[in-house]
């Protein structure tokens, strides 16, 4: 995606739009209406969003001073001029009419897609676009988790097995570049620029962390122990007033994790997943370890061939959401400069991150009491 030519980006922009409807095959007008939540958004207005986003920058060169195609367009879905628990009681369109905003616009963009210069500056909105609707596509999917919906068939089965336990990966240190590069083609504006970081030596899993090795954790007394929590992380904990993972329950029948709407025995071999940073944290103490640096990761990523990343949950670091050196904010002011300093930087990918969007570049980050997205993590040790 972040090098892709005009006839690349075209076929992947239809490959997602098509992925972006089939998250939708069991959504109606009426299970379309959810509770006010502050981790997820109206249905209607998030997929009425996405075609605003793609017609903003696309067609309208990011300029209010453009019409939108529909003359109510800017005052429904503009996220960042519309407050959160407000996109509830907007005049939205029902799902017909949203449907036939975002057809519109699609059509529209190809066109314009089409008569863009194929270089990176005539495609940076469209691969901007493009991206923003990756990104949605896994928020609607750990979405319809949260509100326990059926499961989008594309999603498959769920992230694959990991190793239940894998000697650390040691890793020598030295110097790892961090960001990206003005001719790596698409750059996110928090990926600016590269530079190189010194790192010491260190031991990293080969793997995120598994269910059966956090249910070790479960069942040591790790929820009880405030040894293994930092204060943010008692505090968040007895905010929550959980003993358990998000999605995890006990009965007398043993673990239970919810899919979706549906209820399994746990599966000790799949990666935990939707979990905080707090409770990566505390597991990875009770381990004998810590969470790795952003740094940390990238090294690995980079340099150790049996460092599995990408296919299960996203990973968290230790590392706050912070410019890099040289960042200046992009066209789009809003990706990322609100949200620097009070978020934690997460790498990687998880298995319903379309494929287009996973690069060891790619900085996502999301605040550490986040615990609905396909969030992970790995534990990283001193040298031995």
């Amino acid at each position: 995606m972040r090098r892709a030519n005009r006839e690349q980006l075209t076929g992947i922009l239809l490959r997602t739009r098509e992925r972006f409807w089939a998250m939708f095959e069991h959504l109606d007008d009426d299970n379309a209406r959810v509770p006010i939540l502050d981790i997820v958004n109206p249905p209607l207005w998030e997929i009425g969003h996405v075609a605003w986003f793609q017609e903003f920058w696309c067609l309208r060169n990011g300029s209010f001073e453009r019409p939108c195609l529909r003359p109510d367009g800017d005052r429904l879905y503009d996220s960042a001029r519309i407050a959160h628990a407000d996109r509830w009681s907007l005049p939205l369109p029902d799902l017909a009419g949203t449907r036939a905003y975002v057809d519109e616009v699609q059509v529209r963009s190809l066109e314009r897609l089409a008569a863009a210069a194929d270089d990176d500056h005539g495609l940076y909105f469209h691969r901007l676009s493009v991206a923003h609707e990756m990104m949605h596509i896994e928020a609607f999917a750990y979405t319809w988790q949260t509100l326990g919906y059926q499961r989008p068939s594309i999603e498959g089965i769920g992230p694959a097995a990991v190793a239940a336990s894998s000697a650390p990966l040691a890793m020598a240190g030295g110097e790892v570049e961090v960001g990206s590069r003005p001719d790596d083609g698409f750059v996110f504006d928090n990926e600016q620029w590269a530079h190189s970081v010194a790192v010491d030596p260190f031991r990293i899993d080969p793997v995120p962390v598994s269910n059966g090795r956090y249910l070790a954790f479960v069942n040591d007394g790790g929820y009880r122990n405030n040894a293994w929590w930092s204060d943010a992380g008692r505090q968040w904990l007895a905010r929550v007033g959980r003993d358990l993972p998000r999605y995890w329950r006990r009965d007398s029948e043993g673990m239970f994790e919810r899919r979706h709407r549906d209820w399994a025995p746990l599966d000790t071999s799949r990666p935990i997943a939707h979990v905080s940073a707090y409770e990566a944290e505390a597991f990875a103490r009770w381990d004998g370890g810590r969470l790795p640096s952003e740094p940390e990761w990238l090294m690995a990523a980079g340099q150790a061939p049996a460092f599995v990343w990408g296919e299960s949950v996203w990973e968290w670091t230790s590392t706050p959401f912070a410019p890099l050196r040289g960042f200046e904010p992009g066209a789009y002011r809003e990706y990322s400069q609100p949200w620097f300093h009070d978020h934690r930087v997460v790498r990687g990918g998880s298995f319903v991150t379309p494929r287009e969007l996973v690069d060891a570049r790619f900085r996502n980050f999301y605040k550490p009491h986040r615990d609905d997205p396909y969030l992970g993590f790995r534990v990283a040790r001193e040298p031995a």
